[in-house]
């Protein structure tokens, strides 16, 4: 390691990876891995954790290591460091997706923590993914133009889906691909090895105290879930699923390597943001794993742009634990 690097600068490194881990993933899979080089960190994709069925072209593993990049970044402003990210650094190496360094040599040094990123990165560790429905509290029109306004900055779009007609179109094909995946041996062979029993050690998958042993039916809009239980005596009883909440897009312009990363910024970006505002937020990401239906969503609700993420925005009464695996296991450290 450069005897030039500050021990502070090495804590806020590892820091960084340390908070990286807790971004969202499909199935909890975290796809990511890390290598550490100085006041360096590498953000790789992990193609043994892609979603080989769902995400052939591993579009959401990428939104995934987006979001990790996002955790990265904001940690850093939190201590008070000037991220600095290249994209994609190295064409010969694809699943090289970023770096960062907290400031380049000569760089404006360390300053003041951005107060914005504190609030921020407080999120990190307290935002969990939603699986099922909401209280019926409406969220306010004000907070949702908030988010709008973040996604904006990230260089995406969230689409508020207003019209009740667009979003029974979106409930309408997420329930037709849940159905559709679930009659599919391989969809289902793929779902199960994430799905966590109740007991499990393991450090990845949706653990069986974080969904539900029965999908309800949410209103007015009926969103299908997953069926991690699948059939097994599994997931954690509930009352009334309650509101469907508030249905979302996350859209980008173009729909390549670069766009997904933005895509998974901002959808961190937005997610931390609402859950320092008491929102959680469910995923619906069956109907863009079928080319078709996703195709038909960015021509018909998205007016022409890349649906990346369908959610569900609201609040909560409870939260589910979530798992992650420690950072030793996933980051590499070089001299």
């Amino acid at each position: 390691m450069d005897a030039r690097i500050s021990d502070e600068t090495t804590r806020a490194v590892h820091e960084a990876v340390e908070a990286a881990v807790w971004a969202p993933s499909p199935h909890n899979s975290q796809p990511w891995s890390f290598v550490v080089s100085g006041d360096e960190i590498a953000l790789r994709a992990d193609p043994d954790r892609k979603l080989r069925v769902a995400d052939p072209d591993g579009r959401q593993m990428v939104v995934s290591c987006g979001a990790a990049l996002f955790n990265v970044r904001v940690t850093l402003r939190a201590l008070g460091y000037h991220p600095e990210v290249r994209k994609r650094p190295d064409p010969q190496r694809p699943l090289l997706l970023a770096t960062v360094r907290p400031a380049q040599a000569g760089a404006q040094a360390r300053g003041e923590p951005d107060e914005h990123a504190r609030l921020l990165h407080a999120e990190i560790e307290r935002r969990r993914t939603h699986r099922s429905g909401f209280t019926g509290l409406a969220v306010a029109d004000e907070l949702v133009d908030v988010l709008v306004a973040q996604a904006a900055d990230e260089g995406a779009r969230l689409r508020p889906i207003r019209a009740e007609e667009d979003a029974r179109v979106l409930a309408a094909l997420t329930g037709a691909a849940q159905d559709v995946q679930s009659r599919d041996r391989l969809f289902s062979l793929e779902i199960m090895r994430w799905a966590r029993p109740p007991g499990s050690t393991r450090q990845d998958g949706v653990p069986a105290g974080s969904y539900p042993a029965a999908s309800g039916r949410t209103r007015p809009q009926y969103f299908a879930q997953r069926d991690y239980a699948r059939g097994h005596d599994w997931g954690v009883e509930s009352d009334e699923p309650g509101a469907t909440g508030l249905v979302a897009v996350l859209t980008t312009r173009g729909d390549g390597a670069d766009d997904w990363l933005t895509a998974g910024q901002t959808l961190q970006r937005v997610l931390l943001y609402a859950s320092a505002y008491g929102l959680s937020a469910a995923f619906h990401t069956q109907a863009l794993e079928l080319p078709d239906l996703r195709e038909f969503i960015r021509k018909h609700v998205c007016d022409g742009a890349y649906p990346q993420m369908i959610m569900r925005l609201g609040f909560a009464v409870d939260e589910a634990g979530s798992v992650r695996r420690p950072p030793a296991e996933v980051t590499e450290e070089q001299a």
